[in-house]
């Protein structure tokens, strides 16, 4: 049942994400937004890009109207007001995943990209690049945390799922 794999892989997107936020939390505001060679520049802009894509995904897949936003704002200059919000959002996704049904998953969606270009996906794929999108990212993150003095958090699904 794709359902509860689903399911499981928003409950591991919340867990991760908080491993990610408390322990860039360790971290000085100049330390996470630094700039480094990574693609959002920094901690801070790569967990902004997070939250873009999420917005955007979730809109796309509950068929509300998907907001134009480029996929490299900053939404949330301030940590604690982006970390609350992630809270939220991660919980948004946690009720898009209980309520899902086989008939959806299974089904097709029309939707245009940020570059104005018009698709039409399998569900099971685009749910599946959605917690896929939010996991390379976190993984680049992970990256520039081994380029500060805090440690980076185990993100490996089976020790956060199972510990």
């Amino acid at each position: 049942m794709l359902q509860k794999h689903f399911q499981m892989l928003a409950r591991y997107n919340t867990l991760a994400n908080r491993r990610v936020y408390d322990t860039c939390a360790l971290l000085a505001d100049e330390e996470r937004k630094r700039v480094r060679p990574a693609f959002f520049k920094s901690i801070h802009g790569t967990l902004n890009h997070i939250m873009v894509g999420d917005r955007i995904w979730l809109s796309r897949l509950t068929g509300k109207e998907t907001p134009f936003i480029k996929l490299d704002t900053i939404l949330y200059e301030d940590f604690a007001e982006l970390n609350a919000v992630r809270i939220l959002e991660d919980r948004r996704i946690e009720e898009f995943a209980a309520e899902l049904t086989e008939e959806f998953i299974k089904g097709t969606m029309k939707y245009i990209n940020s570059q104005g270009k018009f698709y039409e996906d399998p569900v099971e794929l685009l749910i599946t690049h959605f917690f896929n999108h939010q996991t390379h990212h976190r993984g680049q993150i992970h990256d520039m945390l081994t380029q500060t003095e805090i440690a980076p958090p185990v993100l490996d699904m089976h020790r956060i799922i199972n510990p």
